[in-house]
């Protein structure tokens, strides 16, 4: 709550988006995930508090800067390596104490150069419609919206559903991109008031799925059930993991259970996976999970492969999407 108004956290706005839902849209991430999926390539989104980032590319060194040093309250910024300088000579970079660090934001005040950055932003429902609105034109245009992203943002539920009612109050589209693993009672709340549903499956037998995002996927698959038949529209979004869920056998699991969903399926979306998310683990300071969970890198999945995993599912009278 801030000043009485209810708030949510969130740690990106993405507006002229055009993957999350039809036409051009406003994405809002917000903070807090219950999976912890092996390949996740947003780590910034797991955890629901604020979180300080470093993007050493970004940092212009202690010798021409070092505000950061001087307004930690914590003594968490240190010197630390080096990298070039080109003109002439080396400079040292910060790095940060990860223990002592409480995430505070006093040195991303301080830095200039934007290295240091807090991902986390408290908005009231009132400031986030306002910014909605500034892109209404585009989304009138488009026959866009805004998509309510995360993380996973049916952990702040009460913030959602007030969200969503200002957006529909509005005329604006709204779209929910969720895991699916939720307490039902906050996914029916918010049904009159999401038009489309971008929702998750990544696997179909629950013991690989506990085993890549921590979580069984019984809830999951019920929730999807609930939702077609309340009368939801729904994107099925499958991230197409190599040696894990790319399988013609899990591939007919899939088709079998879309196809028993009916009309409430607009489109399946395939989302190859990619390793570009490993460059936002280092700027957290943190490990992949996958490095952590000791399982070997995966590979993205060739072209060939998903044409025929798209093929696959098409046959079941599905209509089928790459991004």
């Amino acid at each position: 709550m801030s000043g009485g108004e209810l708030t949510g956290k969130f740690y990106d706005l993405q507006g002229f988006s055009v993957h999350d839902g039809p036409g051009i849209r406003l994405t809002c991430f917000m903070k807090g995930c219950p999976l912890r999926c092996l390949w996740c390539h947003s780590p910034e989104s797991q955890r629901f508090g604020a979180e300080l980032n470093i993007m050493e590319i970004k940092c212009v060194g202690v010798e021409k800067c070092g505000r950061c040093l001087d307004v930690c309250p914590q003594g968490a910024i240190t010197p630390g390596k080096t990298k070039p300088d080109p003109r002439g000579g080396e400079l040292t970079l910060v790095t940060v104490d990860r223990a002592k660090c409480d995430d505070c934001g006093k040195c991303a005040e301080a830095c200039t150069a934007k290295a240091l950055y807090v991902c986390g932003t408290d908005y009231t429902v009132g400031e986030l419609t306002e910014r909605v609105l500034r892109d209404k034109p585009f989304f009138d245009r488009s026959g866009g919206g805004v998509t309510v992203s995360g993380g996973e943002c049916l952990y702040q539920p009460e913030f959602l559903l007030a969200f969503l009612k200002r957006c529909k109050a509005e005329g604006v589209h709204t779209a929910v991109d969720t895991t699916g693993h939720v307490r039902w009672d906050a996914l029916e709340a918010v049904l009159p008031y999401a038009d489309l549903f971008l929702y998750d499956l990544k696997n179909m037998d629950s013991e690989l799925h506990r085993r890549g995002t921590g979580v069984p996927n019984e809830l999951i698959l019920e929730n999807a059930q609930k939702l077609a038949s309340n009368g939801a529209k729904l994107q099925i979004r499958i991230p197409v993991i190599p040696l894990y869920n790319d399988s013609e056998a899990m591939f007919a699991a899939y088709g079998e259970f879309i196809s028993s969903l009916g009309d409430a399926v607009e489109v399946v979306q395939l989302l190859p996976y990619h390793s570009l998310g490993v460059v936002k683990w280092e700027r957290l300071g943190r490990a992949p999970e996958l490095a952590r969970s000791g399982v070997p890198e995966f590979a993205p999945p060739s072209d060939a492969l998903i044409e025929e995993r798209k093929a696959q599912l098409e046959r079941y009278g599905i209509n089928v999407a790459v991004h």
